[in-house]
């Protein structure tokens, strides 16, 4: 299970302190999945770094009793200076498998050639994402965290994504963050509001797009308490 309890974060800024997500709760056991609707800028993303552990809470608590993914094609923990190949070792041996059993998977996903043995300084941003991705696929999770906006590249490359996330690992958990409420319609049956830093589950996936699209500040539904996701 992953279970969230008053996760609480705030930024400094200039303007004095910002909280970004205000005493959020959710559960999630194995196997589940959830998505959850937020405008740009509604702490989306933040979310999604912190149950990976990528930045830590302002306060709360986040329980991982299952393994969970860092952001799908999240790259910002790359070593630039290093090669690809050699990123792939680095990130091999943090979670204690040999390199050399995940390298196929990793250079035919990534389609990059020569470009792999290259320093990841002079990639592209697709081919990073490509390399961030493949990374993502190469270690498997009982939990996967996914931000709608890792998706770039062609119509190709979308389907690989698809079919190594959505379809091989099909009994996975996951968490699904978007502004689309067609994402999530497509691949959860449950699903959430963030808004104005506050976590409200729905009974469905269209009571949460009909508020999420609705005009107002407010979002009405089940608050307080956890979002528990079975």
């Amino acid at each position: 299970m992953l279970a969230v309890e008053n996760l609480t974060k705030v930024y400094p800024t200039r303007s004095g302190p910002r909280t970004v997500l205000d005493r959020v709760g959710l559960r999630l056991e194995r196997g589940a999945n959830l998505g959850i609707l937020g405008r740009n800028g509604a702490g989306k993303s933040t979310l999604i770094r912190l149950l990976a552990g990528a930045e830590r809470p302002t306060s709360g608590r986040i329980h991982r009793g299952m393994s969970v993914s860092w952001p799908l094609a999240f790259g910002g923990a790359f070593q630039p200076h290093l090669t690809g190949l050699d990123n792939l070792k680095f990130v091999c041996r943090v979670y204690g498998v040999h390199w050399r059993e995940k390298l196929p998977f990793v250079d035919d996903f990534t389609e990059l050639g020569s470009w792999l043995r290259e320093p990841v300084a002079h990639y592209s941003h697709g081919m990073v994402t490509r390399l961030a991705f493949a990374l993502s696929m190469a270690i498997e999770f009982d939990c996967f965290l996914i931000d709608e906006a890792m998706v770039v590249g062609d119509k190709r490359f979308h389907d690989r994504c698809h079919f190594e996330l959505f379809q091989k690992r099909r009994d996975r958990a996951f968490v699904l963050v978007s502004h689309d409420a067609n994402v999530i319609r497509l691949y959860c049956q449950r699903a959430c509001v963030l808004q104005q830093g506050r976590l409200v589950e729905f009974p469905s996936v269209d009571d949460a797009y009909a508020s999420y699209d609705a005009t107002g500040p407010v979002v009405t539904g089940q608050s307080a308490g956890a979002a528990d996701v079975r």
